[in-house]
């Protein structure tokens, strides 16, 4: 048994210690009449995906996760960061399976820094961790993975920056995947730290500001922005039901497609991504045109 199924199965039972036990029946008794129906589903979804147009750049806002820990009646909503980590593990299954070359995920914006000290702290312990683990990561490195983490990474830790020095040192010759992973981040912080660089190099170059101004283009900031060198997302999700970007890839986002789904991070199932990504499928990208 897999430590991920470990950790959700002790979840569920302590979701279930707590429950009614009327009510639990008649829910057990629900799933039990469900679970066939999503089995099949799932199944039919999968052979239709063969045909559907697929995005080269998924971004994927990582959201629900203390919701999730809250509503299964854990004291810590760290156990929900956890399976969060986790099932991040085996979306990264699905994107490989589905040839997805570039996959970017929100894991803690600037904002979350003003949440409990001792949440943060729980935190930035489990990214170093899960960090480490992935530098000799064999699904990783077996899949040509190369990792990125995008953000003010100097707000971090010494050691979790450490954790991504290595991870990215181990895995920074690959190039059939990428994984971008975004801490410390914010969109504004992100055109801002852009058009600073910008100028910055730009006086280096010896121009003056009116100079550097006037060669002020779309394509001379994008160079500078975290992902610079990649193609832009063309599909966003958000998962537990918040309809909003939070400012996520702002400047790369101007024609992606969002898919904005109910499901809390941790509980985002297969099914849920095949549903994002024939949502995709059937969206007519124009472009402005």
């Amino acid at each position: 048994m897999t430590s991920q199924t470990t950790r959700t199965r002790a979840a569920l039972q302590l979701w279930k210690a707590d429950q009614n036990p009327i009510a639990l029946l008649f829910r057990a008794a629900g799933n039990a009449l469900s679970s066939p129906f999503y089995e099949v589903y799932e199944r039919w979804l999968a052979t239709q995906a063969v045909s559907w147009r697929r995005p080269r750049h998924i971004g994927i806002i990582m959201d629900g996760n203390r919701r999730f820990a809250r509503h299964l009646g854990a004291a810590d909503v760290a156990m929900g960061h956890e399976l969060g980590a986790d099932k991040l593990r085996e979306l990264l299954d699905w994107c490989f399976a589905f040839e997805i070359p570039v996959v970017t995920v929100w894991g803690f914006s600037l904002d979350n820094f003003k949440r409990d000290d001792e949440e943060v702290g729980a935190l930035f312990k489990l990214f170093e961790k899960k960090t480490l683990e992935m530098v000799d990561s064999a699904d990783l490195h077996d899949n040509h993975v190369r990792v990125r983490f995008i953000g003010r990474r100097d707000l971090l830790p010494e050691s979790l920056q450490d954790a991504i020095a290595k991870v990215e040192r181990a895995t920074g010759h690959y190039e059939r995947f990428v994984l971008n992973i975004a801490l410390a981040y914010g969109g504004r912080e992100e055109l801002t730290d852009a058009f600073r660089d910008y100028l910055g190099h730009a006086l280096q170059a010896g121009k003056d500001l009116a100079a550097a101004i006037e060669g002020i283009s779309h394509q001379a900031v994008e160079r500078y922005l975290y992902t610079s060198g990649l193609p832009e997302p063309d599909l966003i999700i958000r998962t537990s039901g918040e309809v909003r970007m939070s400012g996520f890839l702002m400047w790369q986002s101007a024609y992606s497609e969002y898919y904005f789904c109910d499901t809390n991070w941790p509980a985002f199932r297969k099914i849920d991504f095949l549903r994002a990504m024939r949502a995709f499928d059937v969206r007519q990208r124009r472009f402005g045109k």
